[in-house]
């Protein structure tokens, strides 16, 4: 299978992929796909593609200077004590806990916030190499039980165990194939809800479509074939489905999802008895997340005539909408990104200009107090029970680690509970908002970071970051990987592009399906800015993304490649005629659209990074990665892309690598050492390519 070519500049030597004949009529027009065999990941020739793809990138990155010390720097900063957010059930109290360079946080349990705490679950004892994550955890009512999710190797698959929290040991009650789901306990901790799929076939795990989500019940103490299952819907094989239990115990919950779409149904079932599902919320025209009930009466955050959301009420016992209560309304411009209660409050947490503000109200609408955040960032939390008189938040900011604060509900004051000590000085370093305009004239947010004092000379190494998709906000906070980067000298930034949920419903809108391309022309029209506004030039820019920031990245340097030095696009969406097929990939049509749909089909092509790469140009060095675990966006879509980067690159142009990260996935619950290592291979990389001097 390998043949080898040089790479002269560099000293590369690639091995060359095979490509086969595959075509595919899509619409009448002819899709060549030659490196199609590389989507069986269990292949004995894929698995000796990798191999060999992985000698020469790591042969590369390991010889680059000051990529040891920037590990030992790495390491350095993340030696930190890293505690959660801490939440009480039953008199006990919980909490994560990392000691500094663990590679997952442990979850702690202690009889009071000042007593000591004991380990409740540890993950690093799960696995020698530190790949074996907590996915999800759920105490019962009473303090006695913790039933508790754990993923292999980053993958979504998530198996469910209950320990009992006095001896410490595990019952025998065991869930598998769990995904796409909480835990959530009855009242009387008998059991408690989650939502599975089907065993896939033997070697499909980490490929095959998920379809049919089932919503079950699990009592204690037996075993998983006896559970009872809640609901399904065999004529909706995509809906997904998540069960919660209302505080007062008298309702389950059910959101019903179909895939990525920015809108849900909701459904509910009074848990006495036998009783039906009500079809509560059945028309899928809007965004409902539930809040809160006060007995029949439940409370929404909602984006129904509301872009940028408000909170409404609605009695069950008449649901009709004309009866339908708005109790906090919206803001225009301002997103209510979250809605929260404690203590009979209810916190809704705002986003202005992807800056957060926190008002608290009463039930009825009632402004109670603006909450004081310690500055200007992101704040999150504010969760608890009715009978709380304290909740707890966090703040950070990009040069501020996350601090811990604990505010009493009667008074709104709010003291420093926990502060991490990082061996970071983020009082030399300046937070900026800009605001640039886009190709069709749409004033768009960035943040700036970089050192006080920074010389607007075109001569500062930056790192241009973004995602713009499926409604997620870019806000402020505070990354060991970028304060490594600040201290070298590097610029940051992070638009906040079209696609992204920052202004409300129709700023999302703007970047999808046929307006996807707008997302690109904002990342592109923040580079220009950066660069016109002499923060840096193309040969000292950098951009980077991951998931639908990894297909960002892809699609701005195959339209724009002389616009970058360097991309470092991660576990990317780079196959736009595909993603449908693999795992969770259709769910993500309502962002990118369908190959099924005509007119989508040609939108998807003209910009698709895999197909829009052209033979002889000259691209940025890049470096792709992924993980052989990513059952996410699965790892064939960058293994073809970076097959056929390494064939198109100019013969004279700069390395284009790929680092396959073994017995990872997606991301979540990536061992520390792995994030690590991975960090200092992408510093290093642009160390060289943009030839960054020593600070």
């Amino acid at each position: 299978m390998m043949t080898v070519s040089t790479f002269a500049a560099e000293g590369l030597n690639y091995p060359t992929t095979r490509k086969e004949s595959v075509v595919d009529v899509h619409h009448g027009v002819k899709i060549a796909d030659p490196y199609r065999w590389l989507e069986d990941d269990n292949s004995e020739e894929t698995k000796a593609w990798v191999k060999a793809q992985n000698e020469v990138t790591f042969g590369y990155l390991e010889k680059l200077p000051r990529r040891g010390e920037i590990e030992k720097r790495l390491r350095e900063l993340w030696n930190y004590e890293r505690i959660g957010m801490p939440f009480e059930r039953g008199g006990r109290w919980f909490y994560s806990h990392n000691s500094g360079l663990q590679n997952q946080a442990v979850l702690k349990t202690a009889e009071s916030l000042e007593g000591e705490a004991k380990v409740l679950l540890d993950p690093n004892a799960m696995s020698k190499e530190g790949t074996t994550s907590l996915s999800d955890y759920e105490a019962s009512e009473d303090g006695k039980l913790i039933a508790y999710g754990v993923s292999e190797a980053g993958s979504d698959w998530t198996t469910i165990r209950v320990r009992d929290i006095a001896s410490g040991r595990d019952s025998d009650d065991l869930v598998k194939w769990v995904k796409f789901s909480g835990v959530s306990w009855k009242k009387d901790g008998s059991g408690f809800f989650y939502s599975r799929y089907d065993e896939p076939k033997p070697g499909a795990a980490l490929t095959a479509k998920n379809e049919f989500h089932k919503l079950y019940f699990h009592k204690l103490g037996t075993a998983q074939s006896d559970d009872t299952l809640i609901y399904e819907r065999k004529d909706e094989p995509k809906w997904g489905f998540g069960g919660s239990v209302t505080e007062d115990g008298e309702y389950l919950i059910i959101q019903v999802w179909l895939g990525t779409e920015p809108k849900n149904r909701v459904f509910y079932k009074k848990i006495a008895g036998d009783a039906p599902v009500v079809e509560l919320l059945h028309e899928n025209d809007a965004r409902y997340e539930f809040i809160d009930n006060y007995g029949p009466v439940f409370y929404f955050r909602t984006d129904l005539n509301a872009s940028c959301f408000q909170v409404i009420a609605i009695d069950t016992r008449k649901p009709q909408r004309g009866n339908w209560r708005i109790v906090v309304p919206e803001v225009p411009r301002v997103l209510l990104e979250d809605v929260s209660t404690v203590g009979g409050q209810m916190f809704c947490q705002y986003l202005r200009d992807a800056k957060t503000e926190v008002k608290c109200f009463d039930y009825t609408g009632k402004l109670i107090r603006d909450v004081k955040l310690p500055g200007i960032g992101s704040a999150g939390g504010f969760w608890g029970h009715r009978k709380d008189t304290e909740t707890f938040f966090t703040f950070m900011g990009f040069t501020e680690p996350g601090a811990i604060y604990r505010m009493d509900l009667k008074t709104g004051e709010s003291k420093l509970w926990r502060k991490p000590d990082v061996k970071f000085d983020g009082s030399a370093f300046e937070t900026k908002q800009v605001f640039f305009k886009s190709k069709d004239g749409t004033q768009v947010p960035m943040f700036i970071v970089h050192k006080k004092g920074l010389q607007l000379d075109g001569s500062n190494p930056t790192l241009l970051y973004g995602y713009g998709g499926f409604n997620i906000n870019m806000v402020p906070g505070f990354s060991v990987s970028r304060a490594v980067w600040l201290e070298m000298g590097g610029v940051f930034a992070m638009p906040n592009l079209r696609g992204g949920g920052e202004y409300g419903r129709e700023w999302h809108l703007a970047g999808i399906k046929l307006g996807k391309q707008n997302v690109f022309d904002d990342f592109i029209a923040a580079a220009e800015w950066l660069i016109a506004n002499k923060y840096t030039t193309s040969a000292k820019l950098a951009i980077q993304g991951g998931s639908n920031g990894g297909l960002l990245v892809g699609a701005c340097m195959t339209q724009r490649p002389e616009l970058y030095a360097a991309a470092l696009p991660a576990v990317g969406v780079l196959d736009m005629l595909r993603f449908e097929k693999f795992t969770i990939g259709w769910g993500w049509k309502s962002d990118y659209g369908t190959v099924e749909n005509g007119a989508e089909f040609k939108a998807l092509l003209k910009y698709s990074p895999y197909h829009n790469l052209k033979p002889g140009t000259r691209y940025p060095a890049t470096l792709v990665l992924t993980s052989d675990h990513d059952d996410r966006v699965v790892p064939a879509h960058s293994f073809k892309f970076g097959s056929r980067l390494q064939e198109y690159q100019a013969k004279d142009g700069p390395p284009t690598l790929i680092r396959i990260e073994t017995s990872a996935g997606h991301g979540a619950g990536t061992a520390l050492n792995k994030t690590i290592e991975k960090t200092a291979d992408e510093w290093a990389f642009l160390v060289r390519v943009l030839e960054m001097k020593a600070e």
